[in-house]
């Protein structure tokens, strides 16, 4: 017979072996952006549930948790930083939170809307 505190702690571990079915579990590792003309700006996908990365001059981290292909970052939260390449940053941060769509292809990932606008990664830290 099990006991109650039984219960309570094995659906915890069955969480715990559950897949990530977000682009994290299909795409794990840190991409860079391609044809950036400024310092490299990359996207971390390493931590379930969550992006972040660094742009020229700040970094950043949102929520993610929309299941795979759909990508729908929350809130992004950056520091604070100021350098030259600052307008280019925000240009970055406000494509990625448009983004809808995450196509992965071996060390390409492609992200894109409805309005036609994609950023491309190629990536560059497997996990």
């Amino acid at each position: 017979m099990l006991k109650p505190l039984s219960l309570l702690f094995f659906p915890l571990a069955l969480a715990g072996c559950l897949r990530d079915e977000t682009v994290t579990g299909y795409a794990t590792g840190i991409w860079q952006l391609q044809h950036s003309q400024t310092a490299p700006i990359t996207l971390d996908l390493t931590m379930r549930g969550e992006i972040s990365g660094r742009g020229p001059c700040n970094s950043y981290s949102a929520a993610q948790t929309a299941p795979y292909p759909w990508f729908e970052p929350g809130t992004i939260a950056s520091t604070r930083a100021a350098c030259p390449d600052l307008a280019t940053e925000q240009a970055y941060l406000a494509a990625l939170s448009r983004m809808q769509l995450a196509e992965v292809s071996g060390p390409v990932l492609i992200l894109s809307n409805d309005r036609g606008e994609t950023l491309d990664f190629r990536l560059i830290t497997p996990r």
